[in-house]
């Protein structure tokens, strides 16, 4: 259990503003975080990992990670963080990039069969595609077998078909490592696919957070025109899931209608 509890002053998309938080975050769950940019999210991040300062308390598992004054140094948090700009080592292989963090061939290999790059494992950063490096940088980040794995906007400069293949990626990723995930996000259907809860963010202040159908859901006042996303059986008949410009709506389906 992650036990969040954080004030930090920063400047924002309006200016100055308080970041100002009290969250709980189960084991094994994965979080995704939204909102307008400079609402904080990335921050929030950047607090969890100890590489920006704050005010308050963080907890997971039991292990105080900041009290007031006392803030153990990121190196000591079992935190994995994937950054938007990969933060690979040019200079070197995808394999030594992944063996600078843990000296570890076995689990190296593991990682970079699982997100199918083995065979380009002599390759360096800039030779490969953008995809292809985000998926190093996943794969260096549960080097450590993290407790907390932290994801910003990882897959927004992908094409949708190399997103959604990476979205399936992390869930057997997350799965497979039982890692406690938070991931920035503003794509409606990529949090659908990926997070168990959402939490949206506005000027520094949690204004929504739970189950990702009730908190992106919006009424239904006009024609509705959208994706679908899923269709699953109700007790009556059909539920539909229908992403709608930036919403995510359920839809019963009467089945006599049909």
């Amino acid at each position: 259990m992650i036990r969040l509890d954080i004030e930090k002053s920063l400047f924002g998309a309006r200016g100055e503003m308080l970041l100002t938080l009290s969250l709980d975050i189960a084991n094994g769950e994965i979080l995704a975080v939204t909102g307008e940019s400079g609402s904080g999210k990335t921050t929030l991040l950047r607090v969890l990992a100890g590489l920006e300062s704050a005010r308050g308390r963080i907890e997971v598992d039991g292990e105080i990670w900041l009290d007031g004054e006392i803030s153990i140094p990121p190196q000591k948090r079992e935190i994995g963080f994937v950054f938007q700009n990969y933060a690979l080592f040019p200079n070197m292989t995808l394999e030594e990039n992944l063996l600078f963090v843990k000296n570890d061939r076995e689990l190296a290999r593991y990682l970079l069969e699982i997100t199918e790059l083995y065979p380009l494992r002599g390759r360096y950063p800039d030779s490969i595609s953008g995809g292809q490096r985000q998926r190093v940088a996943i794969s260096r980040a549960l080097m450590r077998r993290p407790k907390v794995l932290l994801m910003d906007e990882p897959l927004s400069a992908l094409d949708p078909k190399m997103r959604i293949r990476l979205q399936r990626q992390i869930l057997k990723l997350h799965r497979e490592f039982k890692t406690t995930t938070l991931i920035v996000s503003h794509d409606p259907e990529e949090i659908y696919n990926l997070a168990d809860r959402v939490a949206v963010l506005d000027s520094g202040k949690l204004i929504k957070v739970g189950e990702v159908n009730s908190t992106l859901s919006k009424d239904i006042g006009s024609p509705l025109r959208g994706k679908l996303l899923s269709v699953e059986r109700g007790v009556d008949g059909y539920i539909a899931t229908i992403l709608s410009g930036n919403s995510i709506i359920e839809v019963d389906i009467d089945m006599d209608m049909l």
